[in-house]
């Protein structure tokens, strides 16, 4: 399958899974296992409409919630550990072009994205691509992180800094 095929196909199994609603999550989780080619566990829970280019790039733990409207561009990959929450229209961007103008509609760059264990990510947010997140870190709402996030901490603001430590339980 071709770039323009593995586009296609993903998003023709986001429109399948956005016709589904929300009690309806056995399904969802079946369409989401075929969308990303790995079985997803039974405390995922995704609210349509959801969003991809690729899908098949896309790996998530154990009792993650995709709030609705999220956006997985996930060219580069994107690994989402157990316990994460992401609010309303949170993007996830894999990918974008080359800064060179003579090589921006020829070229794509791309790095991962992970999301470790227990984080929680704000309504709007976007993470772009080579992005890691600590556990426990929590980025707030409109936030868009550029740089890795360490652990148990929280990020706001355009570009995302952090602005404050999350202290550690005993």
């Amino acid at each position: 399958m071709n770039f323009v095929q593995k586009v296609q196909r993903a998003i023709g199994m986001a429109e399948q899974i956005n016709t589904l609603a929300y009690a309806q999550q056995a399904e969802i989780l079946e369409r989401w296992s075929e969308l990303t080619g790995q079985p997803v566990d039974e405390t995922f829970h995704l609210i349509p409409p959801v969003f991809t280019d690729h899908g098949v790039n896309i790996r998530v733990g154990r009792n993650v919630f995709v709030n609705q409207g999220c956006r997985f561009n996930d060219v580069g990959g994107i690994e989402i550990a157990d316990d994460v929450m992401l609010g309303p229209n949170v993007s996830l961007i894999t990918s974008g072009h080359p800064l060179d103008p003579a090589q921006r509609r020829t070229g794509v760059t791309s790095a991962p994205i992970r999301i470790g264990r227990n984080v929680w990510i704000g309504a709007s947010a976007v993470i772009l691509q080579g992005v890691t997140i600590g556990d426990d870190a929590v980025v707030a709402a409109g936030a868009v992180v550029t740089r890795d996030v360490p652990a148990l901490t929280v990020v706001a603001g355009v570009p995302a800094t952090v602005i404050k430590k999350i202290p550690c339980r005993p």
